[in-house]
């Protein structure tokens, strides 16, 4: 079950920051580069939270793997 968990989070992170990467390249993203230096709060959620939902499945794979 563990590892199931650990698939669904990697397959979850890589939709997110795909998601994240569009919304990073937006054209509200690009005004809202002109004006503060940085992108949109919404691209920098998805990105942060695809790195964290993938990270924690790979995690969750080699903790998985080594109670064998």
């Amino acid at each position: 079950m563990t590892k199931a968990i650990s698939i669904a989070l990697i397959v979850g992170g890589i939709v997110l920051l795909y998601f994240g990467g569009q919304a990073f390249n937006s054209v509200s993203s690009e005004v809202s580069r002109v004006f503060t230096g940085s992108p949109t709060n919404k691209a920098i959620m998805l990105i942060v939270g695809g790195v964290i939902a993938t990270i924690a499945g790979l995690t969750g794979m080699a903790v998985s793997g080594r109670k064998r």
